[in-house]
């Protein structure tokens, strides 16, 4: 089989659109209705996508801002996945985790535990948080600064693997007639010590499906890029440009010879906010549509925190998008991002925000599905993708659009599957099943 293109849905309630919840045909409760979720799940799962993806953060927004959005109530993600799994048979799962306000064996057991629910399903992404918000829920006065950040999560992901390996494949014996349960020599003590964390284990979870739940990554800082390269086996990524992505993609694989790894043992999948429509002129205006419905400094203050958590609000805003120190609270690639696009295309601070109001700085697509369908194959076949992780403005309209105009699309140009290759994520994603490595 020639080589295919792997699709994420990337679920956010309402839709990605930060005005998604005020259009009429969105249920604006949509953060904590389950039916609503399932529907989506069913609809990704028939169009024959590779993931679900369901992001996550640990701190609700409580600015007077937030009061003009629907991003403060949603269902934590391993719950909800959890739930998915049952009325889904072959989509993958992934939900965010951070690693600087969990504990490694937390989230060791409970991705293990989702991966069994599922049959093989699960994937976590692992994330260092850019909200600062979250330390004050979790007993600090000040965010975890962007170094530290990420040592810990290199070091809390060896846990995590560590404790996934802590059962071989086959130590459950449960032989009634002889009375063993399990197999002792396939028992294996982690008893991790680092800078971090004291983890003395086992996992209370057997190995599961998988071996390991698929590992996710989404930072393309410099750091991150080194994290992404040594732990992961499919990138998120923000690149509004062909070039840029095709630069991101080859700097990336090219690290990973150096970990003993292949170029296909990492996916890398680009967001892309895509807005469907029969005709070019109806997909604008469907697009318009919700841009109309972005108040400016709704569209400012989301632009702050991707930015990395700065307050803008005292700026005028049709003034330009002011001098910013580097964060270190939030997503450094992010701000480069935002801040060059601001610059090249002469943005005030609100056109900025109204700009970012449904992709965030993702490549943006608005078209009929053959001409998204041009678009993601010329990514896809020029070395800047090996997939994309679909964002689209509301839900579930938008994802009906995609799922029954865009991917028949991409079935009949031969660039996507029609069934599923395998009953698990790895097996549908192309990635190995790892070894455990006290075998």
């Amino acid at each position: 089989m020639s080589r295919q293109l792997k699709l994420g849905a990337f679920l956010m309630a309402t839709g990605h659109h930060v005005a998604a919840w005020r259009h009429p045909d969105v249920p604006a409760s949509a953060g904590l209705d389950f039916a609503h979720y399932k529907r989506l799940a069913q609809i990704a799962e028939a169009a024959r996508f590779d993931t679900l993806f369901v992001a996550d953060s640990v701190a609700a927004p409580t600015q007077e801002i937030a009061s003009r959005m629907a991003r403060s109530d949603h269902f934590e993600p391993l719950t909800l996945l959890s739930a998915l799994s049952a009325v889904t048979e072959h989509i993958g799962l992934i939900a965010t985790a951070t690693t600087s306000y969990n504990e490694p064996y937390h989230v060791a057991r409970k991705f293990a535990s989702l991966d069994h629910l599922s049959g093989g399903r699960a994937g976590w992404n692992l994330v260092t948080s850019d909200n600062a918000a979250e330390a004050l829920n979790f007993g600090r006065d000040e965010h975890i600064g962007h170094a530290e950040r990420y040592s810990r999560a290199r070091e809390f992901h060896q846990v995590v693997t560590g404790l996934w390996d802590s059962w071989e494949d086959d130590a459950f014996v449960r032989d009634k007639a002889s009375g063993a349960y399990y197999d002792p020599s396939k028992l294996h003590v982690l008893d991790h010590v680092g800078e971090h964390f004291r983890v003395k284990g086992p996992l209370n979870v057997a190995r599961s499906p998988q071996g390991q739940p698929v590992i996710v990554q989404a930072g393309s800082s410099e750091t991150g890029r080194e994290l992404a390269a040594q732990t992961a086996e499919m990138v998120f990524t923000a690149q509004p440009s062909l070039a840029g992505a095709q630069a991101f993609y080859t700097d990336l694989k090219g690290r990973l010879a150096k970990y003993g790894r292949s170029a296909d043992s990492l996916k890398i999948m680009p967001g892309v906010f895509v807005v469907v429509g029969q005709t070019e002129a109806e997909a604008q205006e469907k697009c318009e549509t919700f841009q109309q419905l972005v108040e400016p400094e709704v569209g400012v203050a989301l632009l702050g925190r991707m930015l990395g958590n700065f307050d803008l609000s005292k700026y005028p805003l049709d003034g330009p998008l002011p001098e910013l120190p580097l964060t270190d609270s939030g997503q450094q690639s992010r701000q480069k991002l935002l801040t060059e696009l601001a610059g090249r295309e002469h943005l005030t601070l609100a056109e900025l925000g109204r700009k970012i109001a449904g992709g965030r700085g993702h490549y943006s697509l608005v078209g009929t599905a053959a001409q998204i369908a041009d678009r993601l194959q010329e990514w896809f076949e020029q070395g800047a993708a090996d997939g994309f992780n679909v964002l689209v403005p509301h839900l579930p309209g938008g994802l009906e659009d995609f799922a029954y105009g865009v991917v028949p699309e991409l079935q009949r140009r031969g660039l996507f599957r029609t069934e599923y290759e395998g009953r698990t994520l790895r097996e549908n994603l192309g990635l190995a099943r790892p070894q455990n490595r006290f075998v």
